[in-house]
């Protein structure tokens, strides 16, 4: 970059961070922090669990903000010295100016789009499910090349994913896979993921080497947390046990530890067969449940609002939220927003943070 462009642009981050720190509301954050920080030390502050819980998430989720904040600031303020070192002729720093420059205009536009994750379960984690649609063993291969994606940026955000659900394709790939996702605002992010995603591409299976449309929906829920009550009625659960699938030999379950829960009122069913716990595959799929229930009355209070939720589209033709086109060209579109990217390569191994972030400004226009 041009060090006259560079230092324009270095000029408008210093409106951009104060715009920040009026969101952020540093000061008044900071005396939030202090006044929970005080509660934690009274006489049986730990002695209710849900409200100890609820206590420390605010600590974390306030203090995490003022830190990203104040590291913006010292970036900000490193740069400035830089930038005088150059203006004496120093050449030597230009090019650590520059990359200094590039991680300042990263970690700002990181805590703007993070300032934007401001619904009530934004901050928790994310139960994610990924299931094929129209275009059979195609559709099961797109569901096996989604879930690689989504776990490169798992790992790239730190996040912690386990399985808690899985049923591999006929043939190749996986037709259904549901994995609880543990880091902060993993909901919050994950929710723009949620929908209809379409392939076109020549399809390797197909000896002709004609393209093939394939479809997969990916839903997404925030799991319902110990500061969550969700009311469900024993008498309402049908809780059948069977045996989990593996692949055999010394692997094989022998017992029936997978658990399927189906809620009778409203005909949701969760299962969980990845532990060979029988009660913790029961916990687990009843966390699922929670967030399916938890999920479902949010849609209700929208609907009664604003009447914005319509019905459950079909997993194919016409409802796409977003396009991954490999043939005849390469380009991955969302259809939202309108956020495209020619480097699909770069989009599958998980590069998937401008798409992330255009949903969330969208959203809030």
């Amino acid at each position: 970059m041009d060090i006259l462009e560079l230092k324009r642009e270095f000029q408008t981050y210093k409106e951009k961070i104060s715009g920040i720190k009026q969101t952020v509301k540093l000061e008044e954050r900071e005396k939030t922090v202090e006044e929970l920080e005080k509660k934690t030390t009274e006489d049986g502050f730990w002695n209710d669990k849900k409200e100890s819980q609820s206590v420390i998430k605010k600590i974390n989720e306030n203090k995490d903000l003022i830190n990203e904040y104040k590291q913006i600031e010292n970036m900000y303020h490193d740069e400035e010295v830089l930038i005088e070192f150059v203006d004496m002729g120093e050449e030597d720093f230009v090019a650590e100016l520059e990359e200094k420059h590039k991680k300042l205009a990263h970690e700002i536009d990181t805590l703007d789009v993070k300032l934007l994750l401001d619904g009530k379960y934004d901050g928790n984690n994310a139960i994610i499910t990924i299931h094929s649609g129209a275009g059979g063993t195609e559709a099961c291969d797109w569901v096996d090349m989604l879930y690689r994606m989504y776990s490169r940026w798992f790992s790239e955000k730190g996040y912690k994913v386990s399985q808690l659900d899985f049923m591999p394709g006929d043939s190749v790939g996986i037709k259904s896979i549901t994995l609880l996702v543990e880091g902060v605002y993993a909901y919050g992010y994950l929710k723009a993921e949620k929908g209809v995603h379409r392939l076109v591409r020549i399809s390797p299976f197909d000896a002709n080497k004609k393209r093939h449309t394939s479809f997969a929906s990916v839903d997404v829920l925030p799991e319902v947390d110990e500061t969550v009550e969700v009311e469900i009625n024993p008498g309402d659960l049908r809780i059948d046990t069977y045996r989990a699938g593996g692949a055999g030999g010394q692997h094989v379950n022998m017992t029936d530890s997978a658990v399927r829960i189906t809620h009778i009122p409203t005909g949701i069913v969760t299962t969980c067969q990845q532990e060979r716990s029988q009660l913790l595959n029961r916990e687990k799929a009843m966390k699922v449940l929670q967030a399916k229930l938890l999920d479902l009355e949010i849609k209700k209070k929208e609907e009664e609002m604003k009447k914005l939720q319509g019905e459950q589209t079909d997993i194919g033709w016409g409802n796409q939220i977003r396009s991954y086109v490999f043939q005849p060209y390469t380009m991955v579109k969302d259809h939202r927003t309108g956020c495209e990217s020619g480097n699909i390569r770069a989009v599958m191994d998980g590069d998937i943070d401008d798409f992330v972030n255009a949903y969330l400004r969208w959203i809030k226009r």
